[in-house]
């Protein structure tokens, strides 16, 4: 029997190989009672994440702990999905609230904070790895989210996994072969078909005219800024715009660079808005309103 450190030494070590989490069983199995286990939440050396998972003496979470502590409540059939997965692929930001977790047949049902997806089955070609974790591979994960996003946002998703090269149309199709039925399948095999066809220039050159038809600003163009060309400054502003798409940025480094350079310009004072071309050719009217309402909150940060 271990003393009452050694034991905390054994959770720790347990813990470690888990990103800081523990399951209830597995602190059972280490010599804990259920009584040990009530006193050490008392205590704040362990922090229920879900039913019968803790972390383990961290209150708050460090980095894919919560991810983690999904899996471990989920147990070994399940995979991180949908908008979870999308945000570790890094083609969607990180979700706010709720973890999404895929489970094949039978598994627990959901509870604050972790949404459970049922199915059928997961094929291996549907599934990988990612920071260590068990989560749906590329193409999959953009056939889950073709079921929970609207066909704007499904498109913009999809640009950045082309981007970052992590699926090619030929990818999805198999995914959607593999798993048929799925809803928003239709929507997705729509997107796939689609390719670009405006050139920067072309899609700067709509964007100047859809600003000019609206009576807004001219703003200049293809300037420099802090050491950056930028393709649209509203200097007086503070409110840059650029035009985005994968028909320009077609592999991860240029996609990284212009992240690196969105961050310098932020951190000088700007606002920096990127635009697609789908949105210049298929949403002006939306892309309006949001350049107008970008502008009104420029002139309200500064006061004017």
């Amino acid at each position: 029997m271990h003393a009452e450190g050694g034991l905390d030494r054994v959770i720790a070590e347990i813990a470690a190989r888990q990103r800081g989490a523990i399951r209830h069983d597995q602190l059972l199995a280490a010599g804990i009672s259920r009584r040990g286990i009530a006193r050490r939440l008392e205590l704040g050396r362990l922090h229920r994440v879900f039913r019968g998972v803790y972390l383990v003496g961290h209150a708050v979470p460090p980095a894919l702990a919560r991810e983690t502590c999904a899996l471990l409540a989920c147990g070994s059939r399940a995979v991180l999905s949908h908008r979870t997965a999308a945000a570790l692929w890094g083609i969607l930001d990180r979700p706010q609230v709720g973890i999404s977790i895929t489970i094949a047949r039978r598994g627990p049902h959901g509870q604050p904070g972790l949404r459970v997806h049922r199915v059928g089955r997961l094929l291996a070609p549907d599934v990988a790895r990612r920071e260590g974790l068990p989560v749906t591979a590329p193409p999959r994960t953009l056939l889950d989210l073709a079921s929970v996003l609207t066909v704007s946002e499904l498109a913009d998703t999809l640009e950045r996994a082309r981007v970052l090269r992590l699926v090619a149309s030929a990818d999805v199709k198999r995914a959607m072969e593999r798993n048929p039925g799925r809803r928003g399948a239709a929507a997705l095999r729509s997107l796939l078909g689609e390719q670009p066809t405006m050139t920067r220039s072309k899609a700067e050159r709509r964007l100047l005219a859809l600003v000019a038809r609206a009576g807004l600003p001219r703003p200049e163009t293809n300037v420099r800024l802090h050491g950056h060309e930028v393709d649209a400054l509203w200097r007086s502003k503070r409110l840059v715009v650029e035009v985005d798409g994968y028909a320009f940025h077609a592999h991860r480094d240029a996609f990284e660079r212009d992240r690196r350079r969105d961050a310098e310009l932020q951190a000088a004072g700007y606002r920096v808005l990127r635009v697609t071309w789908r949105r210049i050719a298929h949403e002006p009217e939306a892309l309006l309103v949001t350049l107008a309402q970008a502008l009104a909150a420029c002139d309200v940060r500064r006061g004017g």
